[in-house]
């Protein structure tokens, strides 16, 4: 019998859980071995319910068909599964205490073997929040780091679309089945990921993206990286939780500051006042990574926004000066510089075609790192 038809079973056995399943594989063996053994000895496992023993005894059939099941949808969905004897299992993600015994891949399955980072954040990311997130995901990509996230809105979005942008892997782990795709204003985002990257899940497919399943989802996008770079959360957010299961598993925390009066940004400072690593570029990352060969780590060619040719016009650069790396009010600038309204706008316009500001809602602009510049 195929190997993953016993992993699928297991994984389907109401019940059980990754912990309870480690259990077992430690006492028994093997998936298979543990649907072999006689009920008197899984009756005798003090941390297995009594649902779950009788579905691995005598409901064992049940079992095998809903894995038939999701194996024929496997196939006509394109998707890999992978349990813990298979090859490709990421060697990171099976050493975490409680790893899936089976992951559902859409995409290249050898992209979650890859050294990685997770870029982790607030789904109402600020715009500071989002731009970071993407530039460091593309500036870790060059670097022959993939890039985990978790697909949601705000700075995983961002995260995800730096390192495509780069020509990058990214990897989204899913909290829900892998033939759904949430959030739905992601899908372009998600097609694109099973294109360039890997798509993840534990569930079987049609589960629904139900709260609970987030934080369970959380562990894998760390246990899958050496490190997890937090770049906007609040005091109490998902995103901390991601944080402390990283420092359970013994992975590294990096934190991105913010300014000191957001709340966007409270629990980076609270992680940094723990220990967490501040970080100002990705430099200030890979040094705290474990060694690799100079090959792995070469920084690969990048596109980048060349700086102008000339010094700015007077003008040009007294509005520059104006900006700030955070959102500033167009009435704000305009009283800064001095100068009309019509033309701070038109000289608004110059900077943003140099890549030096950019618009935003609300009649607010905000200045770009320097086109030359590695820092975030």
């Amino acid at each position: 019998m195929n190997q993953r038809l016993h992993w699928l079973a297991l994984a389907l056995t109401p019940g059980l859980g990754p912990a309870t399943i480690k259990k077992l594989l430690a006492r028994f063996g093997s998936a298979e071995a543990i649907f072999s053994t006689p009920p008197a000895a899984l009756a005798s496992c003090p941390f297995l319910r009594q649902e779950s023993a009788s579905f691995l005894t005598t409901r064992k059939g049940e079992l095998y068909a809903a894995a038939e099941r999701e194996l024929s949808l496997a196939a006509e969905n394109g998707v890999c599964l992978l349990g813990w004897e298979d090859a490709l299992f990421p060697p990171l993600l099976r050493a975490i205490p409680d790893p899936p015994p089976l992951l559902y891949v859409k995409g290249a399955a050898q992209a979650l073997s890859r050294q990685g980072i997770a870029i982790v954040g607030a789904r109402a990311a600020s715009s500071y929040g989002v731009q970071v997130a993407h530039k460091l995901a593309a500036d870790l990509v060059r670097s022959n780091l993939a890039i985990t996230s978790g697909l949601a809105l705000g700075v995983d979005t961002a995260a995800h679309r730096g390192a495509l942008a780069a020509g990058g892997k990214t990897i989204a782990v899913l909290g829900c089945g892998i033939d759904i795709v949430y959030p739905a204003q992601n899908e372009k985002l998600f097609a694109q990921i099973a294109e360039a990257g890997a798509l993840v899940s534990e569930y079987p497919f049609g589960t629904l993206p139900e709260n609970f399943r987030f934080p369970a989802r959380n562990r894998i996008i760390s246990g899958l990286s050496l490190g997890v770079v937090v770049v906007e959360a609040a005091r109490r957010s998902g995103t901390l939780i991601t944080a402390q299961q990283a420092l359970e598993q013994g992975r590294e925390v990096f934190v991105v500051p913010g300014r000191i009066d957001s709340p966007k940004s409270e629990g980076c400072h609270r992680l940094a006042q723990e220990g967490a690593k501040l970080i100002h570029s990705v430099a200030d990352i890979i040094e705290e990574l474990p060694p690799a060969t100079s090959d792995d780590r070469a920084p690969r060619p990048q596109e980048s926004i060349s700086p102008p040719t000339k010094p700015l016009a007077a003008e040009e650069q007294r509005v520059f000066t104006a900006l700030e790396v955070y959102p500033r009010n167009i009435e704000e600038i305009i009283t800064a510089t001095g100068l009309s309204a019509d033309r701070v706008q038109v000289l608004l316009l110059h900077l943003e075609l140099q890549g030096l500001a950019i618009s935003l809602p609300g009649k607010q602009y905000q200045r770009l790192a320097e086109p030359s510049a590695s820092s975030v």
